[in-house]
């Protein structure tokens, strides 16, 4: 797709265009993310959190004002908006370590979500999942009071998404649908990561089974009929989960990612062992210096390197480039997957281009592989900007997927 805003800069019209992507489902609205675009200078991170944190301010002030007069469905849907907004704002700033604007935005942000939340019917209802010695932040949305169990879809977000943005990346779309939803934020996630400083593990199965386990108990949770959905790295993370978690009656990759590594080694001369073996080197200063001098010329690599480092806690560039290498479903673990998979592919992926392929094609369970095109406006990494699209072939697959387990569950019962 054409970049219609920022011209010089991938990375800024791609979070432009994620932001578009969330009207669809209430994150937005097209003339604050146009006139809120202008006002910032390309390329220039703290431009872009001042304008988004304005826009953010003034939204979140308006919501508070029509609560307070009486005008809940207006303050729903800005608290709504003005959490998206402040998402967006602190998005650039998290570099080793965090810029202290970081906090403020990002509290702003739940708080927002939170007070949207309650304003939902059935009321969106935060929750706190048993994990190890402490907790992981999440939302359980219920399509109806009833407490009748439901399909349900856990998801979680990736490299840099939060679980509130979640709401717009297919939590809503699911309770039109029916489900139960349950979204949660994992280590390296926003919500433990900057309250307990839980950085990204790459066994995403020691994670998803604690919360399995929590959904279980929960009345409006159908046991037979769980799906997991991970978004961006998600599409990676959740089919690494669906290889040892087999309680998972599906897995759903939004967009599918096979291996993290080359989105390091290919950017940098020679053979991919002979640059994983100078990445997890004890010192290589040459290297060093390369990735200092391409993080400066190439603005998606500086985003990427500068965030890399927070949520793996990494001290350098080249230390995240080495903890990237252990993200990977090669060496039979994609192999090892039961549940039926949907694997989604953008035609223009800007992070993970092919990725998807790959993991399709070294899995051995029922799989369906789904593509999404710049003719349908969909062709970029998660479908931003398109998110109806997305949503409604995702979820038919999901109706048909968990409707035979169902039709299954009950041969076997009769």
């Amino acid at each position: 797709m054409e970049q219609l805003l920022f011209p010089g800069d991938a990375q800024f019209w791609y979070e432009t265009l994620r932001s578009f992507g969330h009207i669809a489902y209430g994150g937005a609205d097209f003339g604050e993310v146009v006139a809120t675009s202008q006002r910032i200078a390309e390329g220039d991170y703290g431009s872009w959190h001042d304008e988004w944190l304005a826009t953010a301010d003034r939204v979140a002030g308006e919501a508070a004002w029509a609560l307070d007069a009486g005008h809940p469905v207006s303050a729903r849907d800005g608290f709504l908006r003005a959490s998206n907004y402040y998402r967006s704002a602190e998005f650039f700033l998290h570099g080793h370590p965090c810029d202290p604007r970081h906090e403020h935005a990002y509290e702003r942000s739940v708080d927002c979500f939170l007070s949207a939340a309650a304003l939902f019917g059935p009321r969106i209802e935060p929750v706190r999942i048993p994990y190890e010695d402490t907790t992981l932040p999440g939302y359980l949305y219920r399509a109806d009071s009833s407490g009748e169990p439901r399909p349900t879809v856990i998801m979680h977000n990736g490299f840099d998404g939060t679980a509130e943005e979640m709401h717009f990346f297919g939590a809503m779309a699911g309770v039109e649908r029916g489900y139960t939803v349950l979204v949660f934020d994992g280590p390296g996630q926003p919500g433990p990561l900057h309250r307990e400083g839980l950085v990204f593990r790459p066994d995403w199965e020691n994670v998803v089974g604690p919360v399995l386990d929590y959904a279980m108990k929960l009345p409006e949770v159908d046991s037979h009929r769980v799906a997991l959905l991970g978004n961006s790295m998600g599409g990676l993370l959740a089919p690494r989960a669906a290889a040892f978690e087999h309680r998972l009656a599906a897995v759903v990759a939004l967009d599918g990612v096979y291996d993290l590594g080359p989105a390091v080694t290919n950017l940098l001369p020679g053979e991919r062992s002979e640059t994983e073996r100078r990445l997890r080197a004890d010192s290589d200063p040459e290297l060093d210096a390369l990735l200092d001098r391409m993080t400066t010329e190439n603005p998606v690599l500086r985003w990427a390197i500068n965030h890399g480092m927070y949520v793996m806690g990494a001290a350098t560039p080249r230390a995240f480039g080495a903890a990237y290498l252990d993200y990977h479903l090669r060496d039979g673990i994609a192999s090892q997957i039961r549940c039926p998979a949907l694997i989604c592919d953008a035609a223009e992926d800007l992070f993970f281009g092919g990725q998807a392929r790959q993991l399709y094609d070294d899995l051995t369970c029922p799989k369906t592989f789904l593509e999404f095109t710049a003719e349908e406006g969909a062709d970029a990494h998660c479908q931003a900007g398109a998110q109806r699209l997305a949503l409604a072939r995702i979820y038919d697959w999901l109706d048909d997927t968990l409707g035979a387990v169902r039709s299954t569950a009950r041969m076997l019962a009769d």
